[in-house]
């Protein structure tokens, strides 16, 4: 990765730093250390307000550069970063919502005479929720991938498979297309595989995720999507897999029948791709994202599926999650988000219905806010697709 797109980057944590008067950060976590040093590192990389990034490494140890500094322990950060020529904090941020309790205390200990706030993930999100110019081509081009994998779904289905069977031969793809297969989710009780391979009445399974739709999975220390259910005629499966390819992930689902479907079926599908539209049309930047969550949920209401939008048993209270290194980033499309639309933001919307003895159906594509609208990233063909046909 060019380093002025690094530096970039770490300017525009610098901007927010600035903003709340801290003048240095030191960043550990894997994900903000790959949106800052371009890879995952067992390290630290010190940013000051007004000097150079400098990067102290334990693992791996063939990394060398002008700012690039070996270290054993976090204890000799402070010695380390006075050889470097650079004055202590004052006020030092870490990534309190990401570190462990006893990590961010030892971090923190090393800096005795400074003021150690744990804004730092708040801040680094904020910053990463506005996508830079490379950042959105990534996008694209992960976007192009994602589809030509799932062009090859409807070849992958043979009569009496399970959920499961299927699922594999869709992942088999994306490994295939160049998916990298590992999923990172922000919060530490959030986990995921690929995505999720859901069908008929699993989909109205309850998952301890905040995900749309849960699915039991295939064993409780995993409950999420595909349970081993045999794929049955007249039922739906909507395919929900990440598309991981270049560290950003890209989301798309489709929905598949194993035949013909019962007529209010296509007609959900239908509505959740005219809520698609509806609010493809109004996403722009200054429009608040509580403001599209009710632009859909009045179309539910009036249409009559209110009892099955984004779930049954248990319905999820969004239609969209901001996308990027982490599948749940800002800005997010739910009741009481007051935050607003940007340029450079990238999110992924997904208006869902769940027909109880069919069922899911709808559509979710990825989305970049433009500075007169949105683009749409994920262009697969958004019918039905009967696999028996």
């Amino acid at each position: 990765m060019l380093l002025s797109e690094l530096i970039q980057r770490r300017d525009k944590i610098r901007n927010l730093m600035f903003k709340e008067g801290i003048d240095a950060a030191l960043i550990c976590c894997n994900v903000n250390l790959i949106y800052t040093v371009g890879q995952v590192v067992s390290g630290y990389l010190y940013l000051p307000l007004h000097q150079p990034a400098q990067l102290f490494v334990k693992r791996p140890s063939t990394l060398h550069g002008e700012l690039i500094h070996p270290i054993r322990k976090p204890e000799q950060l402070p010695e380390l970063i006075q050889q470097c020529e650079l004055p202590m904090p004052k006020r030092l941020m870490l990534e309190g919502d990401e570190l462990a309790y006893s990590e961010y205390q030892r971090l923190a200990a090393c800096f005795p005479e400074t003021e150690v706030v744990p804004c730092g993930t708040k801040l680094i999100r904020q910053a990463r929720s506005i996508k830079t110019s490379f950042e959105i081509e990534t996008f694209r081009r992960s976007g192009r991938l994602h589809e030509a994998a799932y062009s090859h779904i409807p070849t992958l289905y043979r009569e009496g498979m399970t959920d499961v069977e299927l699922s594999i031969e869709i992942e088999r793809q994306m490994r295939l297309a160049g998916c990298l297969g590992i999923f990172r989710v922000f919060g530490q009780s959030m986990e995921i595989f690929m995505g999720s391979v859901l069908a008929g009445d699993n989909a109205q399974e309850a998952s301890p995720y905040d995900f749309a739709l849960g699915g039991k999975g295939v064993d409780s220390s995993i409950p999420g999507g595909a349970c081993g259910r045999p794929l049955q005629k007249g039922e739906s499966l909507m395919v929900d897999l990440g598309g991981n390819f270049y560290g950003y992930l890209c989301d798309m689902s489709r929905v598949y029948s194993i035949g013909t479907l019962p007529q209010k079926a296509y007609d959900a599908h239908q509505l959740c791709l005219d809520i698609q539209q509806e609010i493809a049309g109004a996403a722009k930047p200054g429009v608040a994202c509580e403001a599209l969550y009710e632009l859909a949920i009045n179309r539910i209401n009036q249409a009559g599926f209110a009892d099955c939008f984004m779930g049954t048993t248990q319905q999820a209270k969004f239609i969209g999650h901001g996308i990027g290194l982490e599948i749940n980033e800002a800005p997010v499309l739910a009741p009481r988000i007051k935050q607003e639309l940007e340029p450079g933001m990238v999110f992924a919307l997904e208006p869902k219905i769940v027909i109880p003895g069919v069922g899911p159906v709808g559509i979710e594509n990825s989305w970049v806010v433009t500075s007169e609208g949105v683009e749409k990233l994920t262009n697969a063909p958004e019918t039905i697709i009967d696999l028996l046909a």
